[in-house]
């Protein structure tokens, strides 16, 4: 079984980020990048199926510019066999990420598709069901587990009341949660042999694909500044300020 996994590149999680002057986006230059952390689960989970003999290939696929090879060499350093880099322009709305995916899946005939639940910079949760519609596929939202049984894939999943066992016959597409795995640092022989692993180039438009935006950012700005706590003498100063200056009581 094949296995297609989806890579983003982001601001490093380490790195606080910075609203441009003219608040049009996010400063991304001279800012340290990397693979978004849940992506990262993502390929963890793949390289983990390979492993253990479940999985004959992991493709690793992301979508931008020329600069996204960086973060799929990582992916192949952590083990996965190839890479696919569709270029396109960056900040694709996840629908268009979504469509772009699909069209992958079905060259490669995958049999299961991992992605992060989310990536860190947009947090929109979107893409992995967005494509498992688009697929017709079976889907598997924040895993904390996967486990292959078959022509199926055992899923459990955290909700608001616990956790959910779900199983879905294959293909399925699967986003990784936090617990899922912990992923492994790429060593320095694997970094190497990366390099020679092969990594294809496509074009967006060669796929078919309508990328068009459906959005308009309007405007990016920094959250307010926390305000520096007061303090009171006594428990009845303290509900005096809750009731006429916070309005709580």
């Amino acid at each position: 079984m094949k296995v297609v996994v989806a890579v983003k590149r982001v601001v490093d999680a380490n790195v606080k980020v910075r609203v441009k002057s003219d608040n049009t986006g996010v400063e991304l230059g001279n800012v340290k990048m990397a693979i978004n952390p849940f992506c990262e689960i993502a390929v963890e989970a793949a390289v983990r199926l390979k492993e253990a003999g479940q999985a004959t290939e992991v493709v690793a696929v992301s979508v931008g510019t020329e600069a996204c090879q960086e973060q799929l060499r990582t992916a192949l350093a952590m083990g996965a066999n190839r890479a696919v880099l569709v270029k396109a322009e960056e900040g694709l709305e996840p629908l268009a990420v979504a469509k772009v995916l699909q069209a992958i899946v079905r060259q490669e005939e995958a049999g299961l598709v991992l992605l992060g639940k989310q990536s860190i910079d947009g947090d929109n949760n979107q893409t992995g069901q967005m494509l498992a519609a688009l697929l017709g596929s079976a889907q598997g939202a924040f895993a904390s587990k996967i486990e292959l049984a078959g022509p199926h894939v055992n899923v459990t999943r955290e909700v608001d009341g616990g956790l959910e066992t779900l199983s879905l016959a294959l293909p399925a597409v699967i986003t990784a949660d936090l617990r899922l795995n912990e992923p492994r640092y790429a060593s320095l022989p694997n970094i190497m042999k990366a390099k020679k692993k092969p990594l294809d180039t496509v074009a967006v438009e060669s796929l078919g694909v309508d990328v068009t935006p459906r959005l308009k950012v309007l405007k990016v700005s920094a959250p307010p500044e926390r305000q520096a706590g007061k303090r009171v003498a006594s428990v009845q100063e303290l509900v005096a300020k809750l009731k006429s200056e916070a309005g709580v009581i």
